[in-house]
């Protein structure tokens, strides 16, 4: 269990978790992820965030490989969640160190999460900073990014920004930098996943945040999570593809996600997907029932129609769309187009209510749901081709616009 040296006397000693596929108990993280730690070794050695419950044990052992953990002065604790700070007693413990840092609002967080009795602990305000000898820390809040209690670390002399959860991605790999990681579909699909189910809520902070970020002199930007920019290329594709993210601009690509019982909706959906792509607009349909949450939640990074099929049981949608739609509420996307529809047997209230559920998320809805009896014949088919024509061209426009 080697230290990476990342920069001179900077090392990452973190942790990779392969197996690890329940992120924040609420999302899915397929690529496993890592927990990533970082020592500097100066006049005052410091260590940047800690791990996971039960990953003491291999941040120490990293650490010992340059420092004798004792030897550890400060630490600095950016973000107080439990994937970072969950094995934070057990390094106090080892460690013992003189200070620990968290910002103004980490000190709440630290005491709901750890009981810190007599530990050093000490808050730091937004461009405060601590000298560590030929080095200097400077603090930043981030509030909302995304908890109250977050912030960065930036490291002048060594042009180091550490970000917290902000620009991370959930992967485990061998490779601890961007340019080593030999699939590059792959990892823009899990920055855009780790964006769309962790930071989509905050996008108005992450467009504030940026232009901060952007007055630093940064040439390597390590986050708590997954592959670490280095080079000023790097660096720049990561914060232009968060403020990307965060702008939330129409995109000419639709998502359809949808349950059904008897595959009637099943066959609507497939149906709305020719109505979009007779029309000029590429989409993508995806049963809940055989896609996560957090999945259908990341393509729609790409898609800025929005078209929701259920049929009605017990008078309104099946359990899985529900959560789903709820799901989806609370990250908040902005300036989406949507669309619902869904058969029935014998209320049909299914779609109604997915209108409503959509329009709910200030989403732009300009056809009424379309449903029908039973099976779709030709005619109940021939109306969710023109949901999908009538958004595609909506689409259209705003895109053009």
């Amino acid at each position: 269990m080697q230290a990476i040296e990342i920069k001179k006397d900077i090392f990452w000693v973190g942790c990779v978790d392969y197996d690890h596929r329940d992120f924040h108990g609420y999302s899915m993280s397929p690529a496993g992820s890592s927990y990533n730690a970082y020592l500097v070794r100066d006049e005052k050695n410091v260590l940047f965030d800690t791990v996971a419950p039960g990953r003491a044990g291999t941040l120490l052992c990293r650490l010992a490989k340059v420092l004798e953990p004792e030897k550890v002065d400060y630490i600095v604790c950016n973000h107080l969640e439990s994937d970072h700070a969950g094995s934070l007693a057990e390094i106090v413990e080892r460690v013992k160190p003189e200070k620990i840092f968290v910002s103004q609002a980490g000190l709440k967080s630290a005491q709901g999460h750890h009981s810190i009795g007599n530990w050093p602990v000490q808050a730091v305000k937004s461009g405060e900073t601590v000298n560590i000898g030929k080095r200097n820390v400077v603090f930043q809040e981030t509030r909302m990014l995304h908890w109250p209690d977050s912030m960065v670390s930036y490291i002048p002399e060594d042009k180091l920004l550490i970000s917290q959860d902000i620009f991370g991605q959930n992967i485990a790999s061998g490779s601890r930098f961007a340019d080593e990681f030999e699939d590059g579909g792959e990892f823009v699909k899990r920055i855009k996943e780790y964006f769309y189910n962790i930071v989509l809520p905050y996008s108005p902070t992450v467009l504030k945040t940026l232009p901060v970020v952007e007055t630093l002199d940064i040439d390597m930007l390590a986050p708590d999570h997954g592959l670490i920019h280095r080079g000023a290329k790097s660096v720049r594709f990561i914060i232009d593809m968060y403020r990307k993210l965060a702008e939330q601009k129409p995109q000419k690509r639709a998502l359809i996600f949808y349950d059904t019982m008897w595959k009637s909706t099943e066959h609507m959906a497939y149906a709305v997907c020719s109505g979009l792509e007779e029309n000029g607009v590429d989409a993508r349909i995806m049963s809940v029932k055989h896609n996560h949450h957090s999945s259908v939640m990341t393509e729609l990074a790409d898609c800025w129609a929005v078209l929701a099929g259920s049929p009605t049981h017990n008078n309104t949608i099946l359990p899985l769309m529900a959560a789903q739609l709820t799901y989806m509420k609370g990250l908040r996307p902005l300036n989406r187009i949507g669309g619902a529809f869904g058969s029935y047997g014998w209320s049909g209230e299914g779609p109604k209510q997915l209108h409503e559920h959509l329009a709910s998320m200030n989403m732009e809805m300009p056809c009424q749901p379309v449903k029908c009896n039973w099976k779709p014949d030709h005619e109940a088919l021939k109306a969710c081709r023109g949901l999908g024509k009538d958004v595609a061209e909506v689409l259209r426009k705003k895109c053009e616009g």
